[in-house]
Order: structure tokens, then sequence, then C-alpha cells
């Protein structure tokens, strides 16, 4: 009903559905009658899931004596909306959630119901992220108060809620608000660093990744959705913050790489790319390595002019140094000069590797008589 009334509703919405009964039992009745798949989400509060040709229908069983008693039960006013399926029934709105609509504010329905279950907390901060909406001031409060209720939560669902916030188009705010109301105190980095240092505000590249930079800085749909999110997280999460969070083990690498080069990168004030200057050839080639697929999520704390010169070169697949190969394959290497497999072997393609993104080596004949001038210093 939120989604309906704010005009955000899809060709084939979510669709949640409220039950006297069994929701449970209901829903295999629905799915062997129409071929769907059923998913029990909650099996202790009877919540299933249908999917059925593209459709996601969510029923639960209702809670307490009425629709209307179900809806007081809810954490939020807006996602206390309902319209009985009865001809000519009418919009329920009890706690007032139409009014929150046209204000542009997220009001719990009470402070008891944010306690039923913690990650209400969160959701809230995630859902003022997706709608652009603000946290009303009381709400605000009764979360700030009681945000260490957030370590009672299972970290896989705090994670589902994390990303979402993430990926939210105001997502960089509504992290840093989540950061202030205490909201990511159980899983803040163990050792801060200087993203968490003195003199940088923890929260402002974050908030900073809110304005149009990825429009600026000419990011496609694609490009936006991987590199946003990531640079997000990993301004305020380590890699073991991220698998205290039950992450998986790709996402904890990924922002673990890009954190390691933010702080690598970041002067004293916070100001990127200051480090630049001082990293070797070796360092520039490694940095590319790393992050080869996710270089647009760096570019985004760069000044434009730079952030829009590496961009470029990062789109040319045949840029040596923001795509480096070796320029011969080991297999080559081992038949043309009679090497075997070795970490000798190991050490000469990473020795061609860096001298071709340097632009030091260019075809196959010149990489071979490379190769032998390096096998001839090494054995001197």
């Amino acid at each position: 009903m939120r989604d309906g009334l704010l005009g955000r509703l899809g060709p084939k919405p979510d669709l949640d559905l409220v039950v006297p009964e069994d929701a449970i039992a209901l829903c295999r009745v629905l799915g062997r009658r129409h071929g769907g798949t059923v998913v029990v989400l909650d099996a202790e509060r009877s919540i299933a899931r249908l999917v059925l040709r593209g459709w996601s229908l969510d029923l639960a069983r209702r809670v307490g004596e009425s629709l209307e008693c179900d809806l007081w039960r809810r954490d939020f006013r807006l996602n206390a909306l309902a319209l009985p399926l009865e001809p000519g029934a009418e919009l329920l709105d009890p706690t007032g959630g139409l009014e929150d609509l046209i204000q542009g504010e997220l009001v719990a329905v009470r402070e008891a119901n944010l306690l039923d279950d913690p990650l209400r907390m969160l959701r809230g901060v995630r859902l003022a992220a997706e709608l652009g909406f603000r946290l009303e001031p009381r709400t605000q409060a009764w979360i700030a108060c009681h945000h260490d209720r957030i370590s009672q939560v299972a970290p896989e669902r705090v994670l589902q809620e994390l990303e979402r916030l993430a990926d939210a188009p105001g997502g960089g705010a509504g992290l840093e608000e989540a950061l202030a109301l205490g909201l990511l105190d159980p899983w803040r980095p163990i050792v801060p660093g200087p993203l968490w240092g003195p003199g940088v505000n923890p929260g402002a590249g974050a908030r900073n990744l809110d304005h149009p930079q990825a429009r600026e800085l000419g990011l496609s749909p694609t490009e936006a959705a991987r590199a946003l999110p990531l640079a997000r997280l990993a301004w305020l999460l380590d890699a073991p913050a991220l698998e205290r969070l039950r992450s998986s083990r790709q996402l904890q690498q990924r922002c673990g790489r890009l954190r390691q080069w933010l702080l690598r990168l970041l002067g004293s004030t916070g100001d990127i790319p200051v480090g630049l200057e001082n990293l070797s050839e070796a360092q520039r080639l490694t940095l590319h390595q790393q992050l080869e697929t996710d270089l647009p999520a760096l570019l985004l704390f760069f000044p434009g002019n730079l952030a829009a010169e590496w961009l470029a070169r990062w789109r040319n697949p045949q840029d040596p140094l923001f795509h480096p190969r070796a320029p011969i394959d080991g297999h080559t290497l081992q038949v043309s000069l009679g090497l075997s497999p070795s970490p000798q072997l190991g050490e000469l393609l990473a020795h061609l590797t860096l001298e071709a993104a340097c632009g030091r080596l260019r075809g196959r004949d010149e990489a071979l008589r490379q190769a032998r001038l390096w096998l001839t210093r090494t054995m001197a």
C-alpha cells in the first residue's frame, strides 16, 4: 500500500497479504493449485512466500483479533496501511500513516514495537534512505536510546539491511545516520585506522557518495550499481567486521581490498589521492591487479579530473596497466626457454607483467628477449 500510494510500484510488485489463519498452509494450497513455488519465511509466525510467474506474494497470519489490531503491531506508521479485499472496502489507516506519507516522515508506531524486533531500528534508517524521508525526532530518539539491542539480531539479517541501505539512493547519508545512532557499533573496525582517526569525519566519505559524483564521473547505471554500495560499505566496515556479519567471502575480500587502498592513499585530512605519488611501479601494478574489477569504487573518492582520466583508461580493456596481464604465458616460457614449473618461473612472469604494464614491452618476441635477459641477470 505504501509504495502504491507513493507511485513506486513496478509492473509486478511484491504483494503482502494478511490472512486470519495459517498462512503457510494456505500458501501451499495456492502453490499446488497454481503451480507456484512456496518458501517458508518464518514458521513460528506463520509467514510464507509464493513465487508465481514473476510475482512474489508474502502471506502472513494475522496478529490479534482483527486486521486493525495487526496494523497496530507494525514497525512504522506508513507500513501500517491495509486495504481489505472486499468490494467497496476502504483503506485502513489506524495509526496515521497517510499523514506521514504526505509529510515525508518515518514515524514508529510504538517504542515497544521497535523492541519486539530490534532490526526494525536499522530498517527505519534504510526505509528513510530509500524513500527520501526523514526520521521523526521521537522515533530517532527511541532508536538512539535502544541502539545496543541491534546486537541481539542475527548477523545475516543485519547484513541484509546494510546491503540494502548501501544500495539505496540516499545510502551514504543513511549509513552515516546509522553510524551516528550507534547501530553500527557492534561491527565497527576493531583497529580504527585513518578512516576513523583524528581529523577525519568517519561519515564524511559515505555522505559525499550521495552527491551526484557517480553521474559527474560518467558511470553507467551498471557501473554505479556495483561501485556505490561497495564504496559506502568499505568506508565504514573492514573485512573482519563483515566476517562477523557473516557476509560472503567475496564481499569481505572486495571491501577489504578497497578499504586497504583507501587507508593507504588517505592524507592526514582524509584527502584522496595524496598517497599516489608515493607508490612505486610495483605498488601501482598491485593496485590495478587487486582493484581491476572494482576500480570505479575507488574513483568515487578521487578529484574529478583524475577520476575521469583513470575511468577512461579503465574502460579500455587493452590498457596494460589498468588491466595488467603477462605478455606471454608460462607454458610458452617453459617450452621456449627450457624452464620447469618453479618459483623462478612465477617471478619471471611477474617481472614481465610489470614491464608490460609500464609500457616497456610489446609483443611476444620482445617478451622472450626480456625473459632471457632476466634469466641471465638472476643466474649470474
